[in-house]
């Protein structure tokens, strides 16, 4: 594979920085602002697939198999149009990810994301703090006209003014849990680059303290609760790869247990852990959205109501599916029970499989002391763990929101499946893509 070059690298931080924070296109620039930059976005991925001669064949059958089964709900789907809308928009998405996947290396992937999630974090900050000390009011997305509401939902508003108040900010991608969980994500790739050594130190740790800082001002409770997830992942992987024989089957059961006691625990204890993380007994409506989402799902058990993704709030069911205090919800909150209510026991058994796929491979990758694995991939420890600790922070994350199946979180779960897959058969030895935008982020 060949080393990308400055435009490459630039492109695949702006597709990463697009796919984290679309909303902050879409609330600056409108949905037609968006659409164009996505648009163009996609044709340049598409120019460089093309010109690498990437061959398609070799993607994986799990995502291959997923992607035909959202193709083909089109045909008994409740609503056909949207639907269309729904699987053109999964195959860019998913395009997208096949371009960082396959034209880049995974240190390059690393670092494109890293400085992606620096701007993210940074222009975050700066808009609040201009929001606080210039605006000092709320501020609502531009382009939209809410004219005909008596009362404008606070969900509705891009930023609420909250920073000297101590959150929750929501900064440019206007949702506090969104915010949070690529804070979480930031923070690991930051502590990742000081341990590997790259850049300066000074500047790593002035980034791992703005991440630390954005995950308290968001107080999200899903990504705190997926920080804790892939910390436990990380650690235990470190066990893991410390035994072997005997030994190591010993930490394989004494993991299991771990894991099934700390899932009873969650459970028996839920009360005083959701008031401890500052949650409602009903996770924030979560349970009324599940409750209504069963509901509708168990209507078309077998395949589904037909794939949208992301739903769409001018067809049935959706338009008035969940509404909660003035909100109309477009997810269920639960990317599972997004997939079994839009594509069913079928969708789940697809998506299941690709899911498992890809931690089997990441987990194989990561406990590969010898290096027979990650050495192929151009990975060095602790690098060879990274993509298991970031399916485990997204899967945590999955189990209270939609994002696996969109933006960045489908991205992410794509590349991760694809690149454990594809060796990328290269020493490890470039500069780090981050300093093409590092000192400009800094």
């Amino acid at each position: 594979m060949k080393t990308a070059s400055v435009y490459q690298r630039a492109l695949g931080i702006l597709a990463f920085f697009t796919l984290a924070a679309g909303e902050f296109w879409r609330h600056l620039l409108g949905w037609w602002g968006w659409g164009a930059i996505t648009g163009i976005l996609l044709v340049l991925a598409i120019v460089e697939l093309v010109r690498g001669r990437v061959d398609v064949r070799r993607l994986p059958i799990t995502l291959i198999a997923f992607l035909a089964l959202c193709t083909a709900s089109i045909i008994w789907s409740a609503y056909p149009g949207a639907s269309v809308l729904g699987v053109l928009a999964t195959l860019a998405t998913t395009v997208g990810a096949g371009f960082l996947a396959s034209c880049y290396r995974w240190d390059e992937v690393r670092g494109m994301l890293t400085a992606a999630l620096r701007w993210v974090l940074g222009l975050s900050l700066l808009f609040e703090l201009f929001v606080s000390v210039v605006i000092r009011e709320k501020l609502l997305p531009f382009w939209v006209d809410y004219s005909h509401l008596e009362k404008i939902p606070n969900a509705f508003y891009w930023s609420r003014n909250l920073l000297f108040e101590g959150g929750r900010i929501q900064g440019i991608v206007g949702n506090s849990n969104i915010l949070g969980m690529l804070s979480v994500l930031a923070l690991v790739l930051f502590a990742l680059r000081l341990a590997l050594r790259k850049g300066s130190p000074i500047w790593g740790w002035v980034w791992i303290v703005v991440a630390v800082a954005m995950i308290a001002l968001t107080r999200s409770s899903t990504a705190l609760v997926a920080l804790g997830v892939m910390v436990l992942v990380g650690a235990y992987v470190v066990l893991v790869r410390r035994t072997s024989g005997r030994a190591r089957l010993a930490t394989y059961l004494g993991g299991a247990l771990g894991a099934a006691a700390l899932v009873t625990i969650a459970i028996v204890f839920r009360a005083p852990l959701l008031a401890l993380l500052g949650k409602r007994s009903d996770l924030t409506y979560r349970l009324e959205i599940w409750d209504s989402v069963w509901a509708l799902a168990s209507e078309r058990p077998a395949a589904g109501w037909g794939w949208v993704s992301y739903w769409a709030p001018w067809v049935e069911p959706f338009d008035d599916l969940v509404v909660i205090r003035g909100v109309t919800y477009l997810q269920a909150h639960n990317a599972w029970l997004d997939v079994f209510l839009q594509l069913g026991i079928l969708g789940l058994i697809a998506f299941g499989a690709l899911v498992a796929t890809a931690v089997a491979r990441s987990w194989l990758l990561a406990i590969d002391v010898r290096g027979e694995r990650s050495e192929g991939h151009g990975l060095r420890w602790p690098a060879s763990a990274l993509p298991l600790v970031l399916l485990a922070g997204l899967l945590t994350q999955s189990l209270a929101e939609s994002r696996l199946i969109v933006e960045l979180g489908w991205v992410l779960l794509v590349i991760i499946l694809i690149k454990t897959a594809w060796p990328d058969t290269v020493r490890d030895d470039r500069p780090d893509p981050t300093q093409i935008v590092g000192r400009a982020s800094r």
